[in-house]
């Protein structure tokens, strides 16, 4: 059996458990959330999801009880049986301190948050 080939993640993953909507063409699923990064979101594979890999969308993920939200431009990257993971297109600048903050608090290490903010701007 082949070694499996260790993982080159540039940005931590955020365990985060939040209800989200996935926009895709007239289309619209609600999901959840499963985790984070400053790069891109995996969440839960509605029933009946029809895009396939490269498929624009749009999420949107809802924090404080729908209080305020993380809105991101995102590409298809890979569809599990139960999972999808997108890659962050554009975010606006609101959503986009939104998603530091939340990165910020959940990676406790300012060292880890500047690294990781500079592997973005590459």
């Amino acid at each position: 059996m082949a070694e499996k080939e260790p993982e080159k993640r540039r940005f931590q993953r955020i365990s985060f458990d939040a209800p989200c909507e996935l926009y895709w063409q007239d289309d619209v699923q609600t999901a959840e959330v499963l985790d984070i990064s400053l790069k891109g979101a995996l969440v839960s594979r509605p029933p009946g999801w029809a895009a396939s890999e490269g498929e624009p969308c749009e999420l949107t993920v809802h924090l404080n009880d729908h209080e305020s939200a993380i809105v991101m431009a995102v590409t298809l990257r890979h569809i599990e049986p139960d999972r999808l993971g997108f890659k962050i297109e554009y975010i606006d600048l609101e959503s986009a301190a939104h998603l530091k903050r939340l990165v910020e608090l959940n990676l406790g290490d300012q060292s880890l948050l500047d690294r990781e903010l500079n592997h973005l701007m590459e």
